[in-house]
């Protein structure tokens, strides 16, 4: 028998994470919902979620570290 899905997670990714409209995340299928996951860097699995190889680039470069190895609040 399947686990239940954790559907607070799921809407706090969808919702919050995502920023999809609830209309919107009602109406995914849950391949759509993984795919667009995938696609923002996140992982779902049976642990918590990851962020990948590019995931990390991005956000290293979205936020890089100054010379001190603080953010640089430009």
């Amino acid at each position: 028998m399947a686990e239940p899905a954790d559907w607070s997670g799921l809407m706090r990714l969808g919702l919050g994470v995502l920023r999809l409209e609830p209309d919107v995340f009602w109406a995914m299928t849950p391949h759509e919902f993984r795919m667009m996951l995938e696609g923002a860097g996140l992982s779902p699995g049976a642990g918590p979620l990851q962020m990948g190889r590019d995931g990390l680039e991005r956000l290293m470069a979205d936020f890089p570290d100054g010379r001190d190895g603080r953010p640089d609040r430009r």
